[in-house]
């Protein structure tokens, strides 16, 4: 049991330099660098490391923008259409649906598509792993496909990541990752949906496999919005064990700047399950966790 005074529980508190140039023939040169503030104390998050949310430099073009540098990865961005709490609160769906070293990745190659066709667009991004004497050790391959015309949002996406043991005998661990989360505006609520399927190598010949389901909605009412979801962990095997997280959540608008914020959030671990509830900045500690707050944006 924790009692904390924390910073970035609803969105992660961060302070950002970002820009374009226009160099003509409707191309345009753009860089952002983000850095995590942990406000509470005067330091950083991301492990105390500077411009760690994001950092990174691109070309834009009616063709599409190609970026270098950390970015987010496309399955995160996959999961936020799904998830009713943005990846916030003690009701974020990545407490469930991923580990956070799969919100953002390094050394990335990322090409986002122009809309298309009424609606599509897509993301694709490839991080070196810059290991010497492989090309595969430790790299991330991601990609996103999707269509938005109100009032539905929906994406299909992809992860995979090669995470090696260097040992005596070098072992190539890797983590695959697939998610399709939507989002249904249906005026009096927004409605909103994913499912995963997670297959990750412990060691040859044997994988942990699972698949997480989640429902939730948003329902405003003036200024106030009222969230809710739920989440179902289903292990395949006895090395994954099955967990569901019950999340509750309410927001008041101040200004356009400004809100206040409250959520509560229950995990309920199974055997070889050992989840805990965090929130955009925190892992969390335990299996429920109470979040009360104001948001300030600049």
């Amino acid at each position: 049991t924790i009692n904390k005074l924390t910073s970035g529980a609803q969105s992660g508190t961060r302070l950002g330099f970002k820009g374009t140039e226009d160099l003509g023939n409707n191309m345009k040169a753009l860089f952002v660098l983000e850095t995590g503030i942990a406000a509470d104390k005067g330091g950083f998050n991301q492990n105390n490391t500077a411009f760690a949310r994001q950092s990174f430099v691109g070309l834009q073009s009616d063709m599409g923008t190609l970026t270098l540098g950390r970015q987010y990865t496309p399955y995160f961005l996959t999961m936020l259409v799904g998830d009713p709490f943005a990846a916030g609160m003690a009701g974020a769906a990545q407490n469930m649906l991923m580990p956070a070293a799969n919100i953002r990745m390094d050394n990335a190659v990322k090409y986002t598509s122009p809309i298309f066709g009424g609606g599509f667009s897509g993301e694709a991004a490839y991080g070196f792993g810059e290991q010497a004497g492989t090309n595969s050790r430790s790299r991330q391959l991601g990609a996103y496909i999707g269509y938005s015309s109100a009032p539905i949002n929906v994406r299909l996406g992809y992860l995979k990541k090669n995470t090696d043991v260097v040992t005596t005998i070098p072992e190539t661990k890797d983590v695959t990752n697939w998610i399709i989360a939507a989002n249904w505006d249906v005026k009096v609520a927004k409605l909103f949906a994913a499912v995963t399927n997670n297959d990750e190598a412990v060691y040859a010949p044997i994988r942990r496999k699972s698949q997480d389901y989640l429902i939730g909605a948003q329902v405003p009412f003036n200024k106030h919005t009222f969230i809710a979801s739920y989440i179902y962990k289903d292990g395949d095997d006895a090395m994954t064990g099955n967990a569901n997280q019950l999340a509750l959540g309410y927001t008041y608008t101040m200004s356009k700047r400004t809100n206040l914020y409250a959520a509560w959030g229950r995990i309920n671990n199974g055997t070889n399950s050992f989840l805990t509830v965090g929130n955009n900045s925190d892992p969390g500690y335990g299996d429920k966790a109470l979040n009360l707050g104001i948001r300030h944006i600049f």
